[in-house]
């Protein structure tokens, strides 16, 4: 505000339409007096004129520095280094955050009643598919199961003699139907009661590692909700990270892409790439998930472990890249840099004011898609200081 208290313009140079009525001829009027008026369109009118007057300066003092430079009145050049723009690799990555987690983490509950009479397994035992781990007490179905067995035998050897002697046509087929009958009823019989035994042997539904063992041999179990639960059983060779991406990504993340994974808890980083994304938009954070595979050869990666992910969502094979610290913008917010050009011997170049077109950043460098070509020499160290069209010495050692 105390700059623009000492900001004054000449009424009768910038106001002629009567912008300012009833200031006098040589009267200096100030912003803050126009800018308390509030009068939007004398404001703009103002910007608009000092503008074009700033323009104009700026041009008269390039005229006057490129005299004195040729007069040679002028031998303290600016000193510059410079850096040469070269097309290269670039990939841009987005980090995020995300959770490991498996679809193979289960807790197992029991499918009939009785006491847990053995446990078969230790926790952080590794354990097969359909692998037995408990017993429970099957109340006598075994034997029932053993009487009804041997009742089979006997029906199916009814049934084989009453076929043999069918066939030699001996025998009604009265006979041979019935013992048909009882045998194939017998033997659906034993396959039900082998179903129901097979109730009170707890096996493992896939591969995995028995993280939990909630219920001790000798209690009594039964099928049912929360807290009947007897093991909890996870395989930690399927994992994967879940993350949630902004929509805005959707079109850049898709399956296949890139991505590094960092376990900070661990200090490991391991590559993956985007296995699966989801086809829903969270309404409330508008987001949508992906899952990207982690190997667990180390047997360190838990589910739940938190993991920074960087998932390449952009590839330029040919991309010029320079420092953001040496980009400036103008007052019509365009962006530009300072090229140096003409050097000789001597070192001595001029300085020119490249508008500059910028993509995608990474760290402390910006992408150029336009306003600078490989091989351009890059005014860096002193860029702020430089004008455009001015002579320059770059230092020797820098990258000429």
């Amino acid at each position: 505000m105390k700059a623009i208290k000492h900001l004054t313009i000449l009424a009768s140079a910038v106001l002629v339409s009567g912008l300012l009525t009833g200031c006098g001829k040589n009267e200096k009027v100030s912003v803050e007096d126009l800018v308390a008026t509030g009068d939007l369109n004398a404001i703009r009118a103002m910007k608009k004129e000092l503008s074009i007057e700033q323009k104009a300066l700026a041009q008269e003092i390039a005229v006057l520095d490129s005299v004195i430079s040729a007069s040679g009145a002028n031998k303290n050049l600016p000193l510059v280094t410079t850096i040469k723009a070269e097309a290269q690799d670039f990939n841009h990555y987005v980090e995020l955050q995300g959770d490991v987690t498996t679809k193979q983490n289960v807790l197992i509950y029991p499918e009939a009643a009785g006491t847990l009479v053995k446990v078969r397994v230790i926790e952080g035992q590794k354990v097969s598919k359909g692998q037995l781990l408990a017993t429970i007490d099957n109340g006598g179905m075994s034997s029932q199961l053993l009487q009804m067995k041997t009742q089979l035998d006997l029906a199916k050897t009814t049934f084989e003699r009453q076929e043999r002697l069918w066939e030699q046509k001996i025998g009604s087929e009265i006979q041979f139907l019935q013992a048909k009958t009882s045998y194939e009823s017998q033997e659906n019989a034993v396959k039900q009661m082998e179903s129901q035994l097979a109730k009170y042997s707890v096996r493992a539904p896939f591969s995995g590692i028995i993280d939990d063992i909630i219920k001790d041999q000798g209690t009594v179990v039964a099928p049912g909700g929360p807290g009947s639960e007897i093991f909890r059983i996870v395989n930690l060779s399927n994992m994967y990270v879940e993350v949630s991406v902004p929509e805005s990504y959707i079109a850049d993340i898709t399956p296949g892409k890139s991505v590094k994974v960092h376990f900070p808890i661990l200090g490991e980083t391991i590559q993956s790439t985007v296995r699966q994304t989801g086809n829903f938009i969270n309404p409330d954070n508008r987001s949508f998930t992906i899952e990207i595979p982690v190997p667990n050869y180390k047997g360190k990666i838990k589910p739940n472990l938190t993991a920074r992910v960087q998932i390449n969502d952009y590839r330029n094979e040919n991309a010029i890249l320079i420092p953001q610290s040496i980009i400036s913008e103008n007052a019509d917010g365009e962006q530009y840099a300072f090229v140096a050009s003409g050097a000789g011997k001597d070192n001595i170049a001029k300085a020119n004011k490249n508008i500059i077109t910028t993509g995608k950043t990474q760290g402390d460098f910006v992408e150029v898609l336009s306003g600078i070509s490989n091989g351009q020499r890059i005014i860096q160290e002193g860029a702020r200081s430089v004008k455009d069209g001015q002579q320059v010495k770059i230092l020797t050692g820098s990258n000429i």
